[in-house]
């Protein structure tokens, strides 16, 4: 009996394995996202005043040359290895299993290439003519690894529908990063204070990490013996494609400022890519979203993929997305005008001809993380390529005559492509209806009208503060009605309905 207690109480204080609904796991991913993107702000502006021009310019180089070996680093394990624990989401030994060969390859090839990058930091910095480059790059080569393994531990609780434990993973991680980094750069270190300050941050993420690893799954998983070559070689197998797909992303991302930085210069490269750098919070919902739907479409032994959530996600998102088509088609001299400045007048050019891909932009990480956890990665391998070709022959093509106006053609021609070829290898794999997907976008259209209406009403440029507030409440309410009154979102219908009734009842009694 006293050897039984201890298993017992272990037991019942271990927490249960079940995935979060997908609503929890939502709210807790963007709530990780705002985190993230809290904490770097600040971070950001503290370096930028207290490094000045030169420190923070090497900083950034340093934070640069580590990025472009960030994909070799990882070579798709973490995605890989999130697949295969989506798969068995509620089986604790068999995704310990996995976690615990995971491991094993993320810190022979994380450790390699730190490793590499720290020998190498001497001929980088003294190739880039700054010798103050060399202990911030090694320091950020060391955070490389802990970002890698860390990288692979949050995107295996994300598969596993556990958002909630990578907040308070994040959250750790990031404070502590802040605080280590002012605290270096207060003492007078400087540029390579701050780079430590990251070291220490990842570091401590990783040990949080590891330490819910431990509690979770049993220190068996740490261990560097027992690895399973099998499962280690389907990992590495499936990696393989992922590989392809990030590093043809990665490109997509830049080749629009790369071209534009070769065929129009520097200055027209800032006018395009500042209102990019809005376009990044408005795709926060997507991700979100996609951090707690995606895992769900994982196939296993004892679960089938949800599409009922994947469907309503879709729906919910063109709705979502669909309300910034007005504003961003009407308003767009004001909006670029209040958020950048008169500088960036020219921005509002391309914002505007942007709006087909930031509407397909949130729908984008939804039906490629999909792919990934229905172990399609292959699949999605020519689709992502083709997207790639297509933005480039079109920017060589489009740019020379028609400016920033076709860098942003050529992009929207590219994720018409992306984002529909996605929803179709998923569509491919397991049936759910396509219908109300492609019903969904033509009522938040029609919506959108009416939204337009509304904006051009109140005028398209000089908006005073009235304009604003008004105008923008208003049109947003139209909008809302007129997806409610179309029946696209049933759900509110009915807890108005339900509202309603309630007030009928309650006016009812009283009056009796």
């Amino acid at each position: 009996m006293r050897r039984g207690r201890p298993r017992t109480r272990s037991a019942r204080a271990r927490p249960a394995f079940g995935a979060d609904s997908i609503r929890r796991n939502t709210a807790f991913a963007f709530a990780v996202q705002l985190t993230t993107s809290v904490f770097t702000a600040i971070l950001t502006l503290v370096l930028v005043r207290a490094l000045g021009p030169h420190g923070y310019g090497v900083f950034a180089l340093a934070l640069a040359v580590t990025g472009l070996v960030f994909l070799p680093s990882d070579f798709g394990i973490s995605a890989s290895a999130a697949r295969f624990v989506a798969e068995n989401r509620d089986e604790a030994p068999t995704v310990a299993r996995v976690l615990a060969d995971a491991l094993k390859l993320k810190v022979i090839g994380s450790g390699l290439v730190s490793l590499a990058l720290f020998v190498a930091a001497g001929p980088i910095a003294t190739a880039y003519g700054e010798p103050e480059l060399m202990w911030p790059l090694r320091a950020i080569g060391i955070s490389l690894f802990a970002e890698g393994v860390l990288l692979l531990l949050t995107r295996a609780f994300m598969a596993q529908g556990k958002n909630s434990w990578n907040l308070r993973i994040i959250f750790s991680e990031s404070a502590l990063e802040l605080l280590a980094t002012v605290a270096l750069v207060a003492l007078g270190t400087g540029v390579t204070g701050a780079a430590f300050g990251r070291v220490i941050g990842y570091a401590f993420g990783v040990a949080v990490a590891l330490a819910m690893v431990a509690r979770l799954y049993g220190g068996a998983v740490l261990s560097p013996r027992g690895a399973n070559a099998a499962r280690m070689r389907q990992i590495v197998s499936y990696a393989g494609p992922l590989v392809i797909v990030d590093s043809a992303w990665t490109l997509f991302s830049k080749i629009h400022t790369l071209l534009i930085g070769a065929l129009l210069g520097t200055v027209t490269v800032g006018i395009f890519n500042a209102p990019l750098r809005l376009i990044t919070l408005l795709q926060y919902p997507g991700i979100a979203i996609s951090n707690a739907v995606s895992p769900a479409m994982a196939r296993g032994p004892r679960q089938q993929p949800n599409t009922g959530a994947f469907v309503t996600s879709m729906r919910y998102l063109v709705v979502l997305q669909g309300a910034l088509i007005a504003p961003l088609l009407v308003w767009t001299d004001p909006i670029v005008d209040l958020l950048l400045g008169p500088a960036y007048s020219e921005s509002a050019t391309a914002l505007r001809a942007l709006t087909p891909y930031i509407f397909l932009s949130a729908l984008a990480p939804v039906v490629s993380i999909a792919a990934n956890f229905l172990g399609e990665a292959r699949a999605r391998v020519p689709i992502t390529l083709a997207t790639l070709a297509i933005n480039l022959v079109l920017g060589v093509v489009l740019i020379p005559p028609l400016g920033m106006l076709g860098a942003a053609i050529a992009m929207n021609v590219a994720f018409a492509l992306y984002v529909p070829a996605h929803f179709w290898i998923c569509r491919r794999m397991v049936e759910f209806p396509i219908r109300p997907v492609v019903v969904s976008v033509l009522r938040s259209c029609f919506a959108a009208a009416g939204m337009a209406a509304v904006l051009l009403a109140f005028g398209h440029s000089d908006l005073s503060f009235a304009d604003w507030t008004v105008g923008g409440a208003l049109a947003t309410l139209i909008y809302a009605a007129l997806v409610v009154a179309t029946g696209e979102l049933p759900v509110v219908r009915l807890r108005v309905r339900e509202l309603v009734n309630r007030g009928v009842a309650r006016a009812e009694r009283a009056l009796s």
